[in-house]
Parts: structure tokens; C-alpha cells; sequence
């Protein structure tokens, strides 16, 4: 993990321990990197309840509970998926936030409406499920760390604006 991205890690675990908030994840392009990020901190589990790596469509629907139509009708690269694995997520961690990563790393895999780079992320929480799309350039690796920056960016965005 990047200098950077430790730094967005060590500000959320503070953010999210003194507002007392529960965070979960639903992972299908990050693979378990934003999981393996938080838990770099000591003492992230009075934050962080679990991270779900859902590749697959069928780990999709038997996990988060992402319905079958969604994948058919918008594909797994969608706003609607990644709403549908966020809210997944939070139901089943019990968390009062969950994020969603689901995207085209690459190199394959891409078309024209959704090229290398293209990554949805969704978020619940108990009055909200929105979702929000990004292009990142790079190989793998980089647009895998620009998705965990992504994340960690909007949750503390998200949780300064929170009331909780």
C-alpha cells in the first residue's frame, strides 16, 4: 500500500472511532484490497466489521444478495450493481456504512462503453444508497490503489459531513 493511501487509512480509523461508526465492505475489482488496507491498522476492528470479495456474479447473488436481473440488465460494471452489493454488504455485516467496489481492471474485459479503468462504487447507509463512477488510467495494480484511494477519500468526506 502507498504512503498515501496508510495516511487516508490511519484519518478514517480516527474519524470512524470517534464518531463510533461501523464500516463494511463488498469488493468484486479490489479484491480484498481495501480489507487488507483498514486491517494494516492496529485496533481496526473497532471500526471495520468485514470486507466481502464477491468476483464472481454468482458470489454477487449468493453473497450480497445482488438480483439476478440487475446482472443481466446493467452487468456486473453498473450503478445499480454496486447499490445492490453496498446495500448487500451493510445487511449482512449489521455495519451503519457499507462501500462497494466493481469494475474493469484490466487489461481485458473492456468495452466500448466501459473501458479499462471504469469502476463503480456504491454506499449505503441507513437513509442513503447512491452510487458514483470513476476512470482510472494505469495498469492493474494502479487502478486497483486509485479505487482503495477513491474509497478511503469519499469515506472521510462522507463522515465529516455525517451528524452521527
Amino acid at each position: 500500500m502507498s504512503e498515501d493511501n496508510f495516511l487516508l487509512v490511519q484519518r478514517l480509523f480516527r474519524v470512524a472511532t470517534d464518531k463510533n461508526i461501523k464500516i463494511s465492505f463488498a469488493e468484486s475489482c479490489t479484491g480484498g484490497l481495501i480489507g487488507a488496507a483498514v486491517t494494516e491498522i492496529a485496533g481496526a476492528s473497532e471500526f471495520f466489521l468485514g470486507s466481502a470479495v464477491t468476483y464472481s456474479n454468482e458470489a454477487k447473488k449468493n453473497i450480497l444478495g445482488v438480483n439476478k436481473t440487475t446482472l443481466e440488465k446493467y452487468g456486473a460494471v453498473s450503478a445499480e450493481c454496486a447499490e445492490e452489493m453496498a446495500a448487500g454488504a451493510r445487511k449482512i455485516y449489521k455495519s451503519d456504512i457499507a462501500i462497494s467496489t466493481t469494475g474493469i481492471a484490466g487489461p481485458a474485459g473492456e468495452s466500448e462503453e466501459k473501458p479499462v479503468g471504469t469502476v463503480w462504487f456504491g454506499y449505503a447507509s441507513k437513509g442513503k444508497t447512491t452510487s458514483f463512477t470513476r476512470v482510472f488510467k494505469g495498469d492493474r495494480n494502479k487502478i486497483r490503489e486509485a479505487a482503495l484511494r477513491q474509497v478511503l477519500f469519499f469515506l472521510l468526506e462522507e463522515l465529516s459531513t455525517d451528524e452521527k
